[in-house]
């Protein structure tokens, strides 16, 4: 560590260039995994505690919490963590590539990992994909942490279509894998892909959704129907919107934060109609699916309070990404080319449309996922996921429409006994 974060260049060079020092890194990493329990509880794997670099004074006898594997695990996430370190601290120019071009950590991921996610048993994924989860949410290092998202994603950047979404085969399968047939191995994978979302790395939701976006090719561009204004009138003096006044001081300060969108959306004080958005949202979902039933003293305001306080986090990471206040100009837009939502949203929005047959845990895990994509500060996000009044082109779906078919159907979450009394069927 000491010798790698020497600020002298040639120290550097030497270090990496002239020594066996990444074919050490690598061959421990590797044999450390390959170390491990072809199958550990993915529970197991995220609470596991006890990191460290020191000396080896882990006794399974004095652990009464001890489970199979467990010495192996916390041996291969305490190299884990410092070949991260390492890479942080390093000079710019040690990156400790060996002779192959890749890092330590990520010649383990390509050579083991990706190929238990690919063609292991149900039990070997759900382990591998544990482990990926929580290597993402361990990782600090900006370096490392590319590699590892240009690992599962792939570094492509155009728009995808149905014919190439196979192209890179780890970042298919594991898209595939929050649709599996195992509800344990769809969850795990969700939260894999929550965690990434939360990573500062603009490549992971440029990757995911954005370059599917660029286009605004999902709009069929109309002036605004008189009937758009009808159905908002009504939504305002329904009683159910009661616990959010546009008037209130959380809805001035939430439309006061939110980015510029285009004049369409806007009020003629030029302030975003985002209460109406809110409550659009609000009039699809029954009281008994609400938290807020179940919970006294809890309300939208709540809800919304935190939801700022998360999309304030957001906006201080999307910083330094220079992303536009204000969606591509429609004149600028090829609005003509075929609209295709990118693998990872139409998974997402099957299984939103299947929110009244798939266990509830599923289904937050769904809608948690959503909510974090939602809190994006990009236009084209926020129009296309939680603009009610966007007009789509033909054939295109929405978060919001899926959540209008689904909620056509309110009446199986009323003979769904178990989803309707639980209070946690929030998102």
């Amino acid at each position: 560590m000491l010798l790698g974060s020497l600020p002298e260049l040639a120290a550097a060079k030497c270090l990496t260039q002239n020594t066996a020092v990444c074919e050490l890194l690598t061959d421990r990493l590797t044999s450390l995994y390959r170390a491990l329990p072809q199958s550990i509880d993915p529970l197991d794997i995220e609470t596991v505690e006890g990191i460290n670099w020191g000396l080896d004074s882990y006794s399974v006898k004095e652990d009464a919490s001890a489970f199979p594997g467990k010495r192996a695990l916390i041996s291969f996430l305490s190299w884990f963590d410092y070949c991260d370190q390492l890479i942080k601290e390093a000079h710019r120019v040690s990156d400790f590539r060996g002779p192959r071009g890749q890092t330590a950590v990520s010649h383990t991921l390509v050579v083991v990992i990706q190929v238990q996610v690919i063609i292991q048993s149900e039990i070997g994924i759900l382990t591998a994909t544990s482990l990926l989860h929580r290597i993402v949410r361990q990782v600090t290092s900006e370096a490392l942490l590319e590699e590892i998202v240009f690992f599962l994603l792939g570094e492509q950047r155009e728009p995808e279509t149905l014919s190439t979404i196979q192209s890179f085969p780890l970042r298919h399968r594991l898209i595939e894998h929050c649709n599996h047939i195992s509800d344990e191995i769809s969850i795990m994978t969700l939260r894999l892909f929550e965690h990434l979302l939360q990573k500062p790395n603009e490549h992971i939701l440029y990757n995911l959704i954005l370059r599917n976006l660029e286009e605004r090719n999902y709009t069929e561009y109309k002036p605004p129907c008189p009937e758009d204004k009808d159905v908002v009138e009504d939504l305002e003096e329904d009683p159910i919107f009661t616990d959010i006044s546009p008037d209130s001081t959380l809805s001035k300060e939430w439309m006061s934060a939110s980015p510029p969108i285009t004049p369409d959306h806007q009020r003629t004080d030029g302030k975003t109609e985002v209460h109406k958005i809110v409550n659009s949202f609000l009039c699809l979902v029954p009281d008994e699916a609400k938290s807020s039933y179940q919970v006294e003293g809890t309300g939208y305001d709540t809800y919304l309070r935190d939801a700022h306080r998360q999309f304030r986090d957001y906006c201080a990471i999307c910083l330094r990404w220079d992303w536009p206040g204000t969606a591509k100009p429609i004149e600028k837009c090829n609005l003509e080319a075929p609209f295709f939502e990118g693998h990872f949203l139409k998974v997402l929005f099957d299984r939103m449309g299947r929110i009244l047959d798939q266990p509830y845990d599923v289904n937050l895990q769904v809608t948690s996922v959503l909510s974090k994509l939602s809190l994006f500060p990009h236009p084209h996000t926020h129009e296309f996921l939680l603009d009610p009044y966007v007009n789509l082109a033909p054939g295109c779906r929405s978060l919001f429409s899926v959540i209008v078919r689904v909620s056509s159907f309110s009446g199986g979450w009323r003979s769904h006994g178990e989803n309707s009394a639980d209070p946690r069927l929030h998102p």
